[in-house]
This record gives structure tokens, C-alpha cells and sequence, in this order.
């Protein structure tokens, strides 16, 4: 079943603060960033026109059979009936058909200490039993960016389909709006999770690159490089205590970081530099994406 969030929620917990947001109510603060809104827009072009329209035709069905006008949620039906055998003639071996895209954005702000205390207090509750209260605590550790592709299972949404019909045309007009709400209750989810912290670390880096590739840079020129640095290895600390890799990932895009400042060091200016680390923080995006 798809969910939507409607509005704001702000929860403030110990010294974090959580921010569900949809993309189209994002504030400064928590907007969806470049990336994101690419593979949303990547996902947005694989939703099939079809799949949408079967789903609005069974929303239109049961409208019709709330009023009484079954010839009317026949129709529909046979329209949905109709964009499903398309999409099953011209792809036989699909299984799920994209109908729907969502963005939600937690903006986690804290430290990695405060994450830690967190962490630390949820081991405590576990080892006392406490699954709830250990829950609760967890849930409020993240900091992404989900993206949400609601799909028609294809196995047995046109089933539901055709047995609604059936029922309808055995004057079963209430079992048949339970088989509907049923079919339409039961889409299929695939989430694609973005670590945000990883996201504002690239964001960072690019910055520091372009300081850095800055001949006979100023003084204000190399504290904003060194703090651009301190940016982006802070949000990969924080990537880390909120458990978006393991150690081996960080540490090796520690020791990266760690070799650009050296190479910066004494107002050195240069090209290519961050060509490692940009490519280390783009594989463990592609390898650490979450999707179900």
C-alpha cells in the first residue's frame, strides 16, 4: 500500500531532530539535492502510462460502484482489463508495471556523539529486553533521501480484475469492492534509500576541488578549502555512526581525504586530485543504495 506524508513533522529527539519531507514541501534546509532529483527524474521516466491509467480506472470502479452505477465500474474495468493485456502483450515477462514515484527526505541533524548516545542507549535497552524502547530510539537514526516507485504487480492485480467483474455480474457488488480495494492496497513498493550525509560530503568535496585546482590562493581562499575538507570528512563520520557502510568503506575514503590535504598543503595547487575520492564516494553510493 502506498503512503503518503501530508504536511511537516518535526520531532525533536535529545539533541536531534528529524524531518520528514516531501520533495514538493521541501524547505532550504532539507531540499532533495541534484542527485536525487535525477534518479527521480530516471524513475519518473520508467512509469508506465498504462500501469497509471489501470489504476485510476479501478479507483474510477469503485467510485461507480459507491453510487450505485455498476454498467459505469464495468466499464472502467474493462478500460483497466484493456491497459493491462497491453502492457502483458507488448512485455509478457514483466512482473511489476511502475505507476507512481514518491520523495520523502529525514534530515537528521546532530552529531556523531549524539548518535553514539543513542546507539548506546538502544544496546542497553536490547540487553534488558526492551525491543520496543530499542526500536523507537532506531527508528530515528537516519538521515536520507527515499524514493518510492509504487508498481502493479502483474501476477495478480489483472486477476483481481476479472474476478471483480465476476462479481459485479453476480450482483456481489460488496465482495467485489473489497477484491478492488484489495488489488489497489496491495502495490508493490521499491524504495531506493540516499544517504544524505554522503550526499553533502560530495557536495563539500566540490567545492574543496575547486579551491584547490585555485593558483596562488589567499589566505580566506585556503581556510574555505580546509573547511570544505573538514565538511566533507565530518558528514562521512556521521555517514558512518549511523551505520551507511562499514569501516573498510570510510576508512578508505579517510585515507583519500587525508592525502588531499597533503597535497595542498603550502598554497600547492593542482588538478585530479579528488579524482579517487570522487570515485570511491560514487561506488559506495551505487553499492550501498538500499532498494526493496
Amino acid at each position: 500500500m502506498s503512503v503518503s506524508y501530508k504536511g511537516m513533522l518535526a520531532c525533536v529527539f535529545g539533541s536531534l531532530l528529524v524531518l520528514p519531507i516531501t520533495a514538493s514541501e521541501a524547505n532550504s534546509a532539507a531540499k532533495p539535492d541534484a542527485q536525487t532529483l535525477s534518479q527521480v527524474e530516471d524513475k519518473r521516466k520508467t512509469l508506465m502510462a498504462d500501469a497509471t491509467s489501470a489504476i485510476q480506472e479501478t479507483q474510477a470502479a469503485l467510485k461507480h460502484l459507491d453510487n450505485g452505477k455498476t454498467k459505469e465500474a464495468l466499464a472502467a474495468l474493462e478500460r483497466a482489463t484493456g491497459k493491462l493485456d497491453v502492457m502483458l502483450a507488448r512485455d509478457p515477462t514483466l512482473e511489476l508495471a511502475p505507476a507512481g514515484v514518491r520523495v520523502v527526505t529525514y534530515d537528521l541533524q546532530g552529531g556523531v556523539e549524539a548518535v553514539n548516545r543513542i546507539r548506546k542507549q538502544a544496546e542497553s535497552d536490547i540487553d534488558a529486553g526492551q525491543l520496543q524502547e530499542a526500536r523507537h530510539l532506531l527508528n530515528n537514526l537516519a538521515s536520507e533521501t527515499v524514493i518510492s516507485v509504487a508498481n502493479i504487480p502483474l501476477a495478480t492485480y489483472p486477476d483481481a480484475i476479472k474476478s471483480a467483474v465476476k462479481l459485479i455480474d453476480q450482483n456481489k457488488k460488496a465482495e467485489a469492492k473489497r477484491v478492488l480495494q484489495t488489488a489497489l492496497n496491495t502495490q508493490v513498493l521499491t524504495d531506493t534509500i540516499i544517504p544524505l550525509p554522503v550526499v553533502k560530503a560530495q557536495e563539500a568535496l566540490n567545492s574543496a576541488e575547486s579551491l584547490a585546482e585555485k593558483k596562488d590562493r589567499s589566505k580566506e581562499d585556503n581556510d574555505r578549502l580546509k573547511a570544505s575538507m573538514e565538511q566533507a570528512r565530518g558528514q562521512l563520520e556521521f555517514a558512518q555512526a549511523l551505520g551507511y557502510g562499514t569501516k573498510k568503506d570510510f576508512d578508505k575514503m579517510y585515507d583519500e581525504l587525508t592525502e588531499i590535504l597533503d597535497k595542498t598543503s603550502d598554497n600547492k595547487s593542482g588538478t585530479g586530485w579528488f579524482s579517487k575520492i570522487k570515485e570511491s564516494i560514487a561506488d559506495f553510493l551505487k553499492s550501498n543504495q538500499t532498494q526493496k
